[in-house]
């Protein structure tokens, strides 16, 4: 998938014993694992002493992060770190950075959030009313004026932000840091992925588990749907339950969001789309000579394509690494342009051979006829395209990416008109009943709202693409 649907944000955070530790170094190698769920910013704050520094910017993490900028945050014994993805329609902006730093009458603290809330604007609304002033637009600076106001009524942190999460609705993978401690919660239903691990006297929260296996850290366990955790001298406790399994955990992370080695609810990532291309070629077979995936995840489902099908398996293209992310820009003529400067189909695999190619999605369907182009172009005799996964036919509020329905091709045209207007000798996508079975054994529930249009919560008031845009006037 090229320049489409991106997941909005990833999180991470670390709480050491030892004072003065390279808390910063290894905030910044976390979020280089992390980098694939958001490349419009970044940024890390650290906790020396009870004293909270940070620095966020625009742009990649090595590119935000330079020996000098992490030299300058110090050392500490907690930090923590986002990346974060802009949604369809919102302008790049400095301010939406994450983390939010916050000093307030009970202190400081540092907000990091993966997620979306479903209540948000009138949350928003409500405390404008009542005299906060916000600088940004995303949801971190809503549930931090939450915490803040909470504050003032408890004793401590964790409790502020129990108190908090009761009135916020949604999606949400939290991490609070204050002078002292690490809390981090994860909304009722588990939308987002949230884990953790320990490496020595060391804890750390993330994301994903690929986070924690680059620094060396044993995976623990996920965060609850619900639960609250907190992480200090004493150790780690929880203190608000969880309630089981998710109900409602994005299945989009094992098709495309999450990164391939990544463990989530129990089950590798890789293998749960290596499950999808097996259910694919039972549910959409097609005579041909080979397989070949779109990279990065295509790949995993092409492998298990082909061993359903029992057609090879081959290397149908090579990926230009040195172009970053950044390249592609929000304008569909800027994706259209990169397709071909990012990725280019391998001749010798597809030359004359009736081709079948696996990826995990078509949005527009503009940028997936250009990657049908370069197969024909290299001299396939026929193209066959397999998606692993359902037709996006609805917007998501929940923290993904999907753009209005009203652009979603699969909600405009029919399978039979989009396999025309891609190009492709034939089209294929994943049911809706085979999608939630890629992880059955995690137990979990899935959301599949995209596909489907059935939600596990009711949709947001103000549904709209910037929720907390103001008439002029108003």
């Amino acid at each position: 998938m090229y320049g489409n649907i991106h997941e909005e944000c990833g999180v991470f955070g670390i709480y050491s014993k030892a004072s003065g530790g390279d808390v910063a170094a290894q905030a910044y190698l976390a979020l280089f694992a992390l980098q694939h769920r958001g490349q419009e910013s970044c940024g890390i704050a650290v906790c020396d002493d009870g004293v909270i520094g940070y620095h966020r910017d625009l742009g990649l993490v090595p590119e935000v992060f330079t020996p000098e900028t992490l030299e300058k945050l110090g050392r500490g014994n907690m930090a923590i770190g986002h990346v974060r993805y802009a949604p369809s329609g919102q302008t790049k902006k400095r301010s939406n950075a994450q983390p939010l730093v916050v000093r307030h009458i009970k202190g400081t603290m540092a907000i990091a959030h993966n997620g979306n809330l479903t209540n948000a604007a009138r949350l928003r609304e409500g405390l404008e009313l009542n005299g906060a002033i916000f600088h940004a637009n995303n949801d971190a600076e809503v549930i931090s004026y939450m915490i803040t106001k909470a504050r003032l009524n408890t004793g401590s942190i964790e409790s502020a932000v129990k108190e908090a999460v009761n009135g916020i609705e949604g999606a949400y993978s939290l991490i609070v840091m204050s002078p002292k401690k690490l809390v981090a919660a994860r909304d009722p239903h588990g939308f987002r992925p949230l884990c953790i691990g320990k490496r020595g006297g060391d804890y750390l929260v993330a994301s994903e588990s690929c986070a924690l296996d680059c620094l060396g850290a044993d995976f623990l366990r996920d965060i609850q749907p619900g639960e609250v955790i907190v992480i200090d001298e004493n150790g780690l406790r929880t203190v608000r339950q969880g309630t089981g399994k998710p109900t409602g955990l994005c299945v989009f992370e094992f098709v495309y969001f999450a990164r391939q080695d990544s463990v989530i609810e129990g089950v590798c990532v890789h293998e749960a789309r290596r499950r999808a291309g097996a259910f694919l070629a039972t549910e959409r077979p097609v005579a041909a000579d080979v397989v070949i995936g779109v990279p990065e995840s295509g790949i995993d489902a092409a492998m298990g394509y082909s061993r359903a099908s029992g057609i090879p398996h081959g290397m149908g293209f090579t990926k230009n690494r040195y172009v970053g992310r950044t390249f592609i820009q929000p304008t569909q003529r800027e994706r259209e342009r990169a397709v071909g400067i990012k990725l280019n189909a391998i001749a010798s695999t597809v030359r004359g051979k009736r081709v079948v190619m696996i990826d995990d999605s078509i949005v527009r369907g503009t940028t997936t006829g250009k990657i049908v182009g370069l197969v024909r172009g290299a001299g396939a005799k026929e193209v066959h395209l397999r998606i692993s996964a359902p037709p996006f036919r609805h917007p998501c509020y929940f923290g993904t990416d999907v753009d209005s329905a009203d652009n979603l091709i699969a909600g405009k045209m029919s399978e039979d008109e989009i396999c025309a207007h891609i190009g492709a000798d034939s089209l294929g996508y994943l049911s809706s009943e085979s999608v939630v079975k890629i992880a059955q054994e995690s137990g979990c529930g899935f959301c599949t709202g995209c596909f489907t249009g059935e939600y596990p919560l009711p949709k947001p008031e103000k549904p709209n693409t910037d929720k907390f845009e103001r008439k002029i006037g108003r």
